[in-house]
């Protein structure tokens, strides 16, 4: 199993405030795919767009949320998607895994680069008020 990670850190952010953009449906809609409907509460199903779905597996309030792909690419399908937050002085670090690809495929790629497209779009969401959500984020190849 090979997994994709990322870190950021949101200047003068606060783990309430991400962890709102992260564990809600309408957080999540200012950031990823505005297109993002469902229930936000632990065991409950977000769909994102019009192909995919998460189950929230596990709600940590302000530090720590688990979803698990349970509609989407073949690739994702099974593997969960993890964010822990924390404080260091004036910034929130967030740490995002996509974990349980079954193997570093080239669509591996094109997501590793579109999840850190995402998460600096999360980060100018709770920098300035105003995310990036698909479908208006950068497209960076024909898969986007």
């Amino acid at each position: 199993m090979v997994d994709i990670l990322h870190r950021i850190g949101i200047k003068d952010g606060t783990t309430e405030a991400t962890y709102e953009a992260i564990a809600t449906r309408d957080g999540v809609a200012s950031w990823w795919i505005s297109d993002t409907r469902g229930d936000a509460t632990e065991g409950g199903l977000l769909d994102i767009g019009t192909g995919m779905q998460v189950k929230l597996v596990e709600l940590r309030p302000h530090e720590h949320v688990n979803w698990e792909v349970t509609r989407g690419p073949e690739e994702w399908l099974g593997t969960h998607i993890t964010f822990d937050i924390t404080q260091d002085r004036d910034y929130t670090i967030l740490l995002f895994k996509h974990r349980g690809w079954a193997e570093p495929v080239e669509f591996m790629h094109h997501c590793s680069t579109k999840w850190a497209v995402f998460l600096i779009s999360l980060k100018q969401l709770l920098e300035t008020g105003t995310g990036t959500p698909g479908p208006h984020d950068p497209h960076i190849d024909n898969w986007s």
